[in-house]
């Protein structure tokens, strides 16, 4: 880009001749001189010029600048009858934003950052007699559409399924977490990720005192994102929790509730285990939402739920579930992450 040309402000010489007039500037001149001065002077100003003055460049110059003023003034000078904004019209604009939009619950948040680590497990093998069983298929009927009492179908490979639950992945590499009852006695076990994979896998690892075992999936997405993991230490009765799974096969669902106990205990309607050092929550858990995550709002895992507490052998929710605190789901993987 061009420089504008310099001018400087000082004043100019006068010219020798100049300086002579101003030696008779006291004497009195008769009007017929002064004219011929006049004329004189004229006619030695015109062939006189400084070289690079343009005559009208700085006029030129001062009425774009004055332009340039004059429309700045127009954008920024308020408009004849513009009322100034003041904080209650801010807050007004605010509100009837958030009344007009719908922002995601904390819970569909939650939800939507743990389900690509959320699997549904299957357990295929003799179809088991238990209330627990007999309860599962004919949830699972149902949400296929079939009679509650229509016969088990047999799986991919021929085998009789016996039960659904879910799981979690802890580690990229395929390493999840669920319940041992899930797949406990199972002839052969096929989790489903969250992009539609299915894989077989096999138990790398159980804890029977927390009815948790560890599964390692043949194959993986390539983009499969694991759970992250919270500690409990700081887990107060009243915080919001969703659990995530599929009960009766039905999923990934989501319900959402709170924390409403910890360090509870919970003896299996059969009496043969007694769980301790749980967390009890009252979001709804059904038969399939074992093995599943219990999380915050942050997305982050609590814990593994592992059971709901029933008087009666309907096994239905009636608003009390226990997850097994996450610090000991990960020692069962043999990697205690707090």
């Amino acid at each position: 880009m061009r420089r504008p040309a310099f001018y400087s402000r000082s004043p100019r010489t006068p010219p020798p001749a100049a300086t002579d007039a101003a030696d008779q500037a006291d004497a009195p001149a008769s009007p017929d001189a002064a004219q011929a001065a006049d004329a004189g002077s004229a006619l030695q100003a015109a062939p006189v010029k400084k070289a690079g003055w343009q005559p009208g460049r700085r006029s030129f110059a001062l009425l774009v600048v004055l332009s340039a003023a004059l429309v700045g003034g127009a954008i920024w000078a308020p408009r004849p009858g513009a009322k100034a904004l003041t904080q209650k019209d801010i807050d007004a604009a605010v509100l009837r934003t958030l009344q007009t939009n719908t922002l995601p619950s904390p819970a569909a948040k939650a939800a939507d950052i743990i389900r690509p680590s959320v699997v549904r497990v299957v357990s295929y093998g003799e179809e088991k007699n238990t209330p627990e069983a007999k309860t599962q298929k004919r949830g699972r009927n149902v949400a296929k559409g079939k009679p509650p009492e229509a016969p088990n179908d047999g799986g991919p490979t021929g085998e009789v399924e016996r039960g659904v639950g879910t799981g979690v992945v802890i580690v990229d590499k395929g390493v999840i977490l669920t319940n041992l009852h899930v797949v406990a006695g199972a002839d052969k076990i096929r989790v489903t990720f969250y992009d539609g994979l299915e894989a077989v896998a096999t138990i790398t690892g159980v804890q029977p005192e927390n009815d948790l075992a560890v599964l390692q999936a043949q194959k993986v997405p390539d983009d499969l994102i694991p759970a992250t993991m919270r500690s409990t230490a700081d887990l107060r009765p009243g915080d919001q929790v969703a659990a995530v799974g599929f009960p009766f096969g039905i999923g990934p669902s989501v319900s959402a509730g709170v924390v409403s106990g910890l360090k509870r205990s919970f003896r299996s309607p059969e009496g043969k285990q007694e769980l301790g050092n749980l967390i009890q929550f009252d979001a709804a858990a059904n038969p399939g939402n074992s093995g599943g995550p219990l999380i915050n709002m942050d997305g982050e895992v609590l814990g593994i739920v592992t059971a709901i507490l029933n008087p009666t052998q309907q096994r239905t929710f009636i608003g009390i579930g226990f997850a097994v605190p996450i610090e000991n789901a990960a020692s069962a993987a043999g990697s205690p992450p707090f």
